[in-house]
């Protein structure tokens, strides 16, 4: 039985509760196997929650085969999973993954060092944000999470606008997905990405820097902390990045002056 939302589906559980047993249903996150494709030619199986996937598609085909233009997005369904095809004049890759990417890690699949590491340009413009328009978006971010608000179990990723209030949010099982829906669908709209930051509810891999800096996003607040590699990147491509964000506090690890006070 599936809840009326794509993304979750409720499932019996027996419940235990002061020594008490009583049964219900509850909701859980929905992972499923999504097989992506460019022009036919299979790329990488992600675990991915089945919703908003054709942002998924535009988002990934930008933060990991550097496509900036997608012609057409093809979704499809089967017993074993979902398939996504984008079309592209980019040329076919080169190198396919041979293992899947799992929803929690974002280098499963890659054979070589070159291709987990990558350096992103430097990012320009953005800015400046200030403490009331963090502590204003994630604030706001608490009702606009409706998969996570019933399972409890999923990431989101936010574009909020140079006042500090949610323009969109994103969702999935995997923090990477989310951020790759969250870019996805900005890059459709043609939002100015200078023009706002992005705000996640997971910690700052350098995954999430490296995404973040290639779709051109100036500024990253990250719930959680980041890693000493992330901040690395950050810093050699000039991309303000937060974390440890809170109601009334958060730190700086990069690029300060796009913050004031």
């Amino acid at each position: 039985m599936t809840s009326e939302r794509r993304g979750s589906a409720l499932r019996p559980v027996i419940r235990i509760e002061q020594g008490l047993l009583s049964t219900a249903e509850d909701h859980l996150a929905e992972e499923v196997p999504v097989a992506m494709h460019f022009n036919g030619q299979p790329y990488a199986v992600m675990m991915a929650t089945p919703d908003d996937l054709e942002d998924f598609a535009h988002g990934f085909a930008l933060t990991e085969r550097g496509i900036a233009r997608v012609d057409n997005v093809h979704v499809s369904e089967t017993l074993e999973g979902i398939f996504v095809d984008v079309q592209s004049d980019a040329p076919p890759p080169m190198v396919t993954r041979e293992m899947p990417g799992r929803s929690g890690c974002g280098i499963c699949g890659h054979r070589e060092l070159e291709d987990v590491v990558r350096h992103p340009v430097q990012v320009t413009g953005g800015g400046p944000v200030t403490p009331i328009m963090i502590e204003r978006a994630l604030e706001e971010l608490r009702a606009r999470q409706p998969i996570n608000g019933v399972t409890g179990s999923v990431h989101a990723a936010a574009w909020a606008d140079r006042h500090g209030e949610i323009r969109r949010v994103r969702e999935d099982v995997g923090r990477h997905n989310a951020l790759d829906k969250l870019i996805g669908s900005l890059r459709r709209d043609k939002v100015d990405l200078t023009s706002g930051f992005a705000l996640i509810t997971s910690r700052a891999s350098y995954e999430m820097v490296t995404k973040a800096a290639v779709a051109g996003i100036t500024i990253l607040a990250a719930i959680s902390a980041p890693t000493a590699l992330a901040v690395h990147l950050a810093r050699s491509c000039e991309l303000t990045l937060l974390g440890f964000v809170r109601p009334g506090r958060f730190v700086v690890y990069s690029d300060k002056g796009r913050v004031t006070l």
